[in-house]
């Protein structure tokens, strides 16, 4: 329900806004600053005014803000939605990824890839969606390899134990 919800506010910011990608920037900067406990309990908080809730997130952005960003964040603020900010901004960011076909993934893996190895990765990943994925390199307890992109749905898995055991499968039936 959250994520259509930011949807709407999501595109209705597009519309308006000059420069989407720097106004998603500063949304990620605030995305950030609200995964912090004391920021979103305060966001939650029924004590805490509207008002004064609406007032802190606009003190972070200081007085140089972008005046369209500073009325959306008010009308978020007189809605009591400012808690959707951080998925607000997931919603920009992948529209801005499937306007310039550049998306991020996650490489999980027990021991860290070489650069090149990654390279030919992202690169076999990008022949096959058409697009260009950055991977990011995560440690992991996988006996082998993970490779997810969310954003395009991608999920591959290169587990030791499972070609262990389709090899056995496969001998088994061939007996």
């Amino acid at each position: 329900m959250e994520e259509l919800i930011a949807k709407r506010y999501a595109t209705a910011l597009s519309s308006v806004s000059k420069d989407v990608a720097a106004v998603a920037d500063v949304l990620n900067v605030l995305t950030e600053a609200i995964a912090t406990d004391e920021v979103m309990t305060a966001l939650t908080s029924p004590i805490v005014a509207a008002e004064k809730k609406t007032e802190m997130i606009l003190a972070a952005l200081g007085d140089n803000a972008d005046k369209t960003l500073v009325n959306f964040l008010k009308i978020l603020g007189e809605n009591k939605r400012l808690d959707l900010i951080p998925a607000i901004a997931r919603v920009l960011n992948t529209d801005l990824q499937k306007a310039s076909n550049k998306y991020e993934g996650v490489l999980k893996s027990s021991k860290e890839l070489g650069k090149e190895e990654l390279g030919r990765l992202e690169e076999t990943l990008g022949k096959y969606t058409g697009a260009s994925i950055k991977l990011k390199q995560e440690k992991g307890d996988i006996d082998g390899l993970r490779v997810s992109v969310d954003d395009l749905g991608i999920e591959v898995n290169f587990s030791k134990q499972r070609v262990k055991q389709q090899l056995i499968d496969f001998i088994k039936k061939s007996l």
